[in-house]
C-alpha cells in the first residue's frame, strides 16, 4: 500500500474503505472485484490503484485496518477488571458497534473473513487474523464461570450466542436492513435471554424439590 493514502482527506479514505468493507463483506474475496469497490466508493480504478497494487492489496489493508480499529474500541468499551461473562460479552458487542458507526460493514467483513477459503486472502492477513484471536482470548479468560453451577453449559450457551450473533447480522444485511444501533439493540435482547437461562440451569427442577 502507499502510505500516501493517508494524506488523503479522512472523507476520502473512510469512502474507499468503506466501500471496499461492504464490497469483500456481500461478495467474500474470489467474488468481490476493484470495479465494484470503485463504483461504490464514487473514485476512478486509477486512483485506487494509485494506493493498491491489486484487490489482495486492497483486501490485506482493509483487514488490518479493522482489526486495528476494532481493538481499540474494544479496549475502550471492555472493563478489564470484569470478570461476569454476559457483562463481558455486552461490552464486547458494545464495541463492535461504536466500530460500526463509523464503518458500517467492519464487523461484517470480518465475519466473511473468518469463512474466507481463497489461500492468498488467508495468508495475507494471517498474522492480524491471530492478533484479534488472541484479544478475545483474553478477554473471556477473565470470566468466572464458578457462580454457574452448568459453566460447561454456559461455555456452550455462549458459543450460541455468537452463532446467533451473526446470523442476525447476516439476515439482516441479505433483508437490505443493515442498521449496527438497531442490531445491537436486538443483540442486547438476546444476551439479556442468554443470562437468564444462564442463571436458571443450575437451579433444582421442580420435580427434584419435590422429590427432596
Amino acid at each position: 500500500m502507499n502510505e500516501k493514502f493517508f494524506d488523503l482527506k479522512k472523507e476520502k479514505q473512510d469512502r474507499m474503505i468503506n466501500a471496499a468493507l461492504k464490497v469483500f463483506a456481500l461478495n467474500g474475496y474470489r467474488h468481490a472485484s476493484t470495479d465494484d469497490i470503485v463504483r461504490e466508493a464514487a473514485i476512478s480504478k486509477g486512483l485506487l490503484f494509485h494506493y493498491f497494487e491489486n484487490k489482495l492489496g486492497v483486501y490485506a489493508f482493509v483487514y488490518d485496518y479493522s482489526v486495528r480499529y476494532l481493538l481499540l474500541e474494544l479496549s475502550t468499551a471492555v472493563d478489564a477488571k470484569e470478570t461476569d461473562l454476559f457483562t463481558l460479552m455486552q461490552q464486547v458487542e458494545t464495541g463492535k458497534m461504536h466500530a460500526m458507526c463509523g464503518y458500517p460493514y467492519l464487523q461484517p467483513f470480518l465475519n466473511r473473513a473468518q469463512a474466507e477459503t481463497v489461500h492468498e486472502a488467508l495468508v495475507a492477513v494471517e498474522e492480524r487474523k491471530q492478533q484479534m484471536e488472541e484479544a478475545y482470548e483474553n478477554i473471556y479468560a477473565r470470566a468466572d464461570l464458578g457462580k454457574y453451577a452448568a459453566a460447561e453449559d454456559v461455555v456452550k450457551l455462549r458459543k450460541m450466542m455468537e452463532l446467533t450473533i451473526k446470523g442476525l447480522m447476516n439476515e439482516r444485511i441479505l433483508e437490505d436492513a443493515f442498521q449496527p444501533e438497531m442490531l445491537y439493540e436486538e443483540i442486547l435482547e438476546y444476551l439479556q435471554l442468554s443470562r437468564r437461562l444462564a442463571e436458571r440451569s443450575g437451579q433444582p427442577s421442580d420435580e427434584e424439590i419435590t422429590e427432596k
